[in-house]
């Protein structure tokens, strides 16, 4: 049974709620305000394709931090399986984080 754009847009919403409960151990903001997601894709059977980086390379939660992403995501009604792709490219800088998110660090006053 194929989603409708209604359906494919709620789960986008709910994929969102999802990712803001997902934090960089090591920073206080949540990882879609930090601007670490890239993309989400929601295809009209319930795939859903997450794109995301990390603050660093070396980021210590390298490993388990993209399979909490994974998990949380699998975890909302309607989505039937997670392709979850970590990129470096382009490099995460503080400019991608939201205002929300810099303002909660300081950054912005």
């Amino acid at each position: 049974m194929k989603l409708t754009d209604e359906q494919i847009a709620h789960i986008g919403d709910n994929i969102i709620q999802a990712l803001k409960t997902v934090y960089d151990p090591e920073i206080p903001v949540d990882i879609y305000e930090l601007g670490l997601v890239y993309d989400v894709q929601i295809s009209d059977e319930g795939s859903v394709k997450v794109v995301m980086t990390l603050t660093t390379p070396n980021c210590p939660v390298a490993e388990s931090l993209p399979a909490e992403v994974k998990e949380k995501v699998a975890g909302v009604e309607g989505v039937k399986d997670v392709d979850l792709q970590l990129t470096f490219e382009p490099s995460w800088t503080k400019d991608m984080m939201s205002e929300e998110a810099k303002f909660e660090l300081g950054i912005l006053f």
